[in-house]
C-alpha cells in the first residue's frame, strides 16, 4: 500500500507538473500572441509616424515656397510701382527733346534760353534714371527686335546691313523691363 500511495503521489506530482507545463505553455502562447499583436501595433504606429513626418516636411517645403513666391511678388510690386508714372512722363521728355531740336534748327528763336531747357531735360532724365529708367538711344548698333521697332528700312552701302542708322524716337527700359521700344531706321544692302 505504501508503494501504491507512493505511485499515486508520484503520478499526482507528474500530473501537476504536466498541468503546470501546459499552463506555462498556454501562458507563453498567450504572451507570444500578445507580443505579436503589440509588435504589429508598434510597427503600424512607426509607419504612421514616418508618414506624418513626411507630410510635415512637405508642408514645411510648401510654406517655404509660398514665402519665396510672396517675397518675389512683393519685390516686383515695389520695383514696378512707378512704371505707370514713368510711362506718363515719357511724352514730357519727348516734347522737351523736340523743343530743343526745333530751337537748334531755327536761328531766329535764340531769345528762348536753350541752356535752361537742356538743363531741365537733363535733370528730368537724371531723376528718371535714379528710379530705374534706361534710355535706348544708340545708333550704329545692330538692330535688336527686342528693344527696337523698325519704322523704316533704308537701302545703303554706307552702313552694314541690319544696323540702326537713325533714331526717330528713343526707347526706354524701366528696371530691366521694356516699356517702349526705340523707333528706328534700319540699314539694308542695296
Amino acid at each position: 500500500m505504501k508503494n501504491n500511495h507512493k505511485d499515486n503521489n508520484t503520478n499526482t506530482i507528474h500530473q501537476e507538473n504536466k498541468n503546470q507545463k501546459i499552463q506555462q505553455n498556454t501562458k507563453n502562447q498567450t504572451n507570444d500572441k500578445e507580443n505579436s499583436k503589440n509588435l504589429q501595433h508598434i510597427l503600424k504606429l512607426e509607419k504612421k509616424i514616418k508618414k506624418e513626418k513626411e507630410n510635415l516636411l512637405r508642408a514645411q517645403a510648401e510654406i517655404e515656397n509660398i514665402q519665396k513666391r510672396n517675397e518675389k511678388k512683393l519685390s516686383d510690386t515695389r520695383k514696378f510701382a512707378l512704371e505707370n508714372f514713368i510711362t506718363h512722363l515719357l511724352p514730357v521728355i519727348d516734347n522737351l527733346e523736340r523743343a530743343l531740336e526745333t530751337l537748334n534748327k531755327s536761328a531766329n528763336n535764340k531769345t528762348i534760353d536753350i541752356e535752361g531747357i537742356k538743363l531741365t531735360l537733363k535733370s528730368l532724365l537724371d531723376v528718371a534714371k535714379k528710379f530705374g529708367l534706361e534710355t535706348i538711344d544708340k545708333i550704329n548698333i545692330t538692330f535688336n527686335p527686342e528693344i527696337h521697332q523698325a519704322m523704316n528700312i533704308l537701302e545703303t552701302n554706307e552702313h552694314e546691313p541690319n544696323k540702326v542708322i537713325m533714331m526717330m524716337q528713343k526707347g526706354y527700359i524701366f528696371n530691366g523691363r521694356l516699356i517702349r521700344p526705340a523707333m528706328v531706321t534700319v540699314s539694308k544692302n542695296k
